[in-house]
């Protein structure tokens, strides 16, 4: 049913993930991979088996005797085309290779490529996480600056209104000059009142996308303010631990390599010669057979019925083998390559989380320098607002003092924002997932 839907932070994620086209696509593709293993597994019992049938009529057999039987005359069997009877016969081939070691070798590789797959999409779907959690705080910063431009502006008219007042009783303490000095200081109100709610606008069209909501649906956060993260930061040593355990390119690499080094097994293997059992066998009964003598065994040969099979071991020999053993040492330094990369990878990928623990810290230090100048501004702000109660002519001042303390307010809560997206990015370079940190870290 249409209405307003409610979400807070985890909720919003998880469904974000859930519904994303993208990431739907990129799933499909474990779906392929896990269809060749299925492929691979049906292939490794009779890959070969071939079985063909016929029936239908087939012509008699009689006694044609040409010649002298007493003197040692052959006697010639031909075909008997007056008499029809059924005919039914069956022929089969199979190959059975013996190479279990390839198949092994294969079955390995292949799941080994569909754990990097996996690995793969999982940092993906970490940085659509961030990216959803950016939507999220993005959607509180428009409400606050949406509350602020209001404020602002139900501020300015009061004061217009009583400034209005004043010259109308002919108050000696205010001028024409301090009501046009307001009018002129209004426009950048107005300025902050159109961008708060292009903000809100802009942010509400990457959210309705990203849940694929109706027309008729309204999005609201649980959360009625935008406050900092209430989740404790994590020490140094702990992003690097964590990065170690949870990274998923540390993961998709060692995966790799493993794939790697089954291929350069399954390209040695190929060097040799691969061994199978084939087989095949051929069974042909008609049941018109000689109107002299009728045969009534299943198995009695004649010209028409026969019983035969045969079955074997065969080798197989690759005569191009200088191609095969290119294919051997491309192999063997895509593993070599492959294996260097991990040498540096680990240590890269835990100065990113160091360098980005280091950007947390830096926006949370700026957040709370912002916060102790906002409360020095409201101070100010009150002290001009007492002054105005007492003197009208002070405008400019109270004006001025509230310009400064809506700027703090703004510079404030975007210093928020950036932390709580600061953070979302912390928990992305250790290679965790928002859901994950809350689980395993968390409630550890």
């Amino acid at each position: 049913m249409a209405g307003e839907v409610r979400y807070d932070l985890d909720r919003f994620v998880e469904e974000g993930i859930a519904t994303d086209p993208q990431v739907a696509e990129m799933r499909l593709g474990t779906e392929s991979k896990k269809n060749k293993i299925s492929a691979l597994k049906a292939e490794a019992i009779l890959p070969t088996f071939n079985i063909a049938m016929m029936v239908g009529p087939a012509p008699g057999l009689k006694d044609d005797i040409s010649g002298d039987e007493i003197h040692g005359f052959d006697t010639t069997k031909v075909y008997d085309f007056k008499k029809m009877g059924p005919f039914w016969g069956i022929q089969g081939k199979f190959v059975q290779p013996l190479n279990l070691g390839q198949y092994k070798a294969g079955k390995k590789a292949l799941e080994a490529d569909l754990e990097q797959k996996t690995y793969e999409i999982e940092h993906q779907i970490h940085k659509k996480d961030v990216e959803l959690q950016t939507y999220y705080y993005n959607y509180l910063l428009a409400k606050e600056m949406q509350k602020i431009a209001k404020q602002a502006q139900s501020m300015v008219d009061k004061a217009y209104d009583q400034l209005e007042e004043a010259l109308d009783d002919d108050d000696p303490n205010v001028s024409q000059m301090d009501l046009l000095n307001l009018k002129a200081k209004m426009h950048t109100v107005k300025e902050g009142v159109i961008e708060a709610d292009l903000g809100m606008k802009r942010v509400m069209l990457a959210i309705r996308f990203s849940l694929n909501m109706r027309e008729e649906d309204t999005f609201a956060s649980e959360d009625s303010a935008l406050v900092p993260r209430s989740e404790p930061i994590p020490s140094l040593d702990e992003v690097i631990r964590l990065t170690e355990i949870y990274h998923p390119e540390l993961k998709q690499l060692s995966a790799g390599l493993r794939a790697r080094r089954i291929q350069v097994d399954l390209a040695e293997a190929k060097l040799a010669p691969e061994f199978f059992v084939m087989g095949e066998f051929e069974y042909v009964k008609s049941w018109a057979g000689n109107r002299n003598v009728m045969q009534k065994s299943a198995f009695a040969e004649d010209a028409v019925n026969k019983l035969e099979g045969a079955i074997g071991v065969g080798v197989r020999y690759h005569l191009n083998f200088w191609k095969n053993l290119e294919k051997y040492r491309a192999a063997k330094t895509d593993y070599r390559g492959l294996q260097a990369k991990e040498n540096y990878a680990a240590s890269g990928l835990k100065a990113k989380a160091e360098e980005q623990y280091y950007q947390l810290m830096a926006a949370k230090d700026k957040m709370d320098a912002l916060k102790e100048s906002l409360r020095a501004s409201e101070a100010i702000l009150k002290g001009a607002a007492m002054q105005y109660d007492l003197d009208k002519s002070k405008t400019g001042d109270l004006v001025s003092a509230y310009t400064q303390n809506v700027m703090m307010q703004k510079d404030y809560y975007f210093a928020v924002c950036k932390y709580n997206v600061e953070y979302a990015q912390l928990i992305s370079a250790m290679g965790m997932s928002l859901k994950d940190f809350h689980t395993d870290y968390m409630n550890k």
